[in-house]
């Protein structure tokens, strides 16, 4: 870091603060709080609780029955920048199988599940790592910061924001109310799963495909023909498998490489299969670049579709965007994503290297779309003796990693919040005009 003489005795001071028992004890209290989307209040008030507490002033930001915000800010003297150090809090499951299923299987799956338990260094449970681990590390950075009484230029900001997790009308939300409603910093950092820092990343676009057959019996022989559409919509799945790869190709560029996926299909009735729907859905993920527009990700599946169309004469397809999030980025040169290298490599002891061929969205997208620079930093992949490595879980943490990253971020905060505005490249703020 390029740190004065009084900001590493800050840094040193913090990072005193910090202990792998506390971030231990409280992933493992969080997994135990249920925080599915749409009911993250609960955690969201242990997060206003835990850092009132600690000196904070934190406040609970309600934007729907039982949905809510965790906000809490250590004031500085007025002559910097304002930080937010944020996370997302919701879990796109609720872990449990009268909730889940039958699409998810939870059995012998500890990781998925929505109570904690401790095995050495690792903390297991539904969003240990993603988001609650993550989250529990901004708290804690905070928290360390009043405890060593850092004296502030500018606002250090905890935001823990629900709706965070990629769900058809909730993606976002949390984050984008937090914005519009009373926290407005000059920078952000988004503690997300990624091992390195990233200035960019994916949008997303869904996109519903409707399949249309014949309403038929499966008993009546086939004296004319029947569109299945069923049959047909497995076609269409099998030739867009084949087509996003090209997509992918057509739209890496900088730090991302956009994914496309069939993530859902549904038609027909599971308990009167002897009867033929007239009606087929596919739902569609396509990841989009920063530097192509949701409009242009509609055009180029429309292309692919047309293919299809063209290929398959007998089907008959429609298909409507039913989300469009764009991708985003920060310029590399900004001061946020410069710092948080910077941290990056105190924490690590090693050059930084970027990390390319991404595709996962995160709220970074909303913070970034309401023009605020942001930087993503996160915990890196375990290794492969960890529980459950080569397997996709978000279950599974070190603490011995979230002492790292909320050293990081300690970093990040005291390097940008400690230093005047022009030192970080802001124009200073307006005088008040007295009234």
């Amino acid at each position: 870091m390029h740190f004065g003489d009084e900001q590493q005795r800050n840094f040193t001071r913090a990072c005193e603060h910090v202990h792998v028992d506390e971030l231990r004890a409280r992933a493992a209290e969080v997994v135990d709080i249920p925080s599915t989307v749409g009911e993250e209040s609960l955690l969201a008030t242990y997060f206003v609780d835990f850092l009132a507490a600690e000196g904070l002033d934190a406040r609970y930001q309600q934007f729907a029955p039982a949905r809510g915000n965790a906000i809490a800010r250590q004031r500085g003297n007025g002559t910097g920048a304002a930080l937010l150090l944020y996370a997302p809090i919701d879990m796109h499951i609720a872990g449990r199988v009268s909730q889940d299923g039958p699409w998810l299987r939870l059995d012998a799956r500890p990781d998925l599940a929505p109570e904690a338990f401790v095995d050495g260094d690792f903390i297991i449970g539904l969003g240990a790592e993603n988001p609650k681990g993550h989250a529990v590390c901004i708290a804690v950075a905070a928290a360390a910061l009043a405890r060593a009484k850092v004296p502030l230029h500018g606002d250090v900001i905890a935001g823990f924001g629900g709706g965070g997790m990629p769900v058809q009308g909730s993606h976002g939300v949390g984050c984008a109310y937090m914005l519009e409603h009373g926290v407005k910093p000059d920078f952000a950092v988004i503690a997300k799963p990624g091992g390195a820092v990233a200035y960019e990343e994916v949008g997303l676009c869904w996109f519903k495909i409707s399949v249309h057959g014949s309403f038929s019996y499966a008993g009546i022989p086939r004296r004319e023909p029947v569109r299945n559409a069923v049959v047909d919509a497995a076609t269409v799945v099998t030739r867009l498998n084949a087509w996003f790869p090209e997509y992918t190709v057509r739209n890496t560029s900088g730090l991302v490489a956009p994914l496309g996926t069939v993530s859902a299909i549904a038609g027909g009735w599971p308990e009167k299969p002897a009867f033929l729907p007239d009606l087929c859905e596919i739902y569609v993920d396509l990841r989009v670049s920063p530097r192509t527009t949701t409009a242009d990700v509609a055009r180029q599946f429309g292309d692919a579709l047309d293919a299809i169309r063209a290929a398959e004469p007998g089907i008959t397809l429609d298909c409507e965007m039913i989300a469009a999030i764009p991708g985003t980025s920060t310029p590399p040169e900004n001061w946020i994503v410069r710092s948080s290298v910077r941290a990056w490599e105190e924490a690590y002891g090693r050059p930084h290297v970027l990390r390319t061929g991404t595709s996962g969205a995160t709220d970074a997208n909303i913070l970034r779309g309401h023009g605020i620079p942001t930087a993503r930093v996160g915990m890196p992949a375990l290794g492969a003796a960890a529980p459950f490595a080569g397997r996709f879980s978000m279950g599974v943490v070190s603490a011995d990693a979230m002492v790292t990253l909320t050293q990081a971020l300690i970093a990040i905060a005291i390097d940008t919040c400690t230093r005047t505005r022009d030192e970080v490249g802001l124009a200073p703020r307006k005088e008040r005009i007295p009234s």
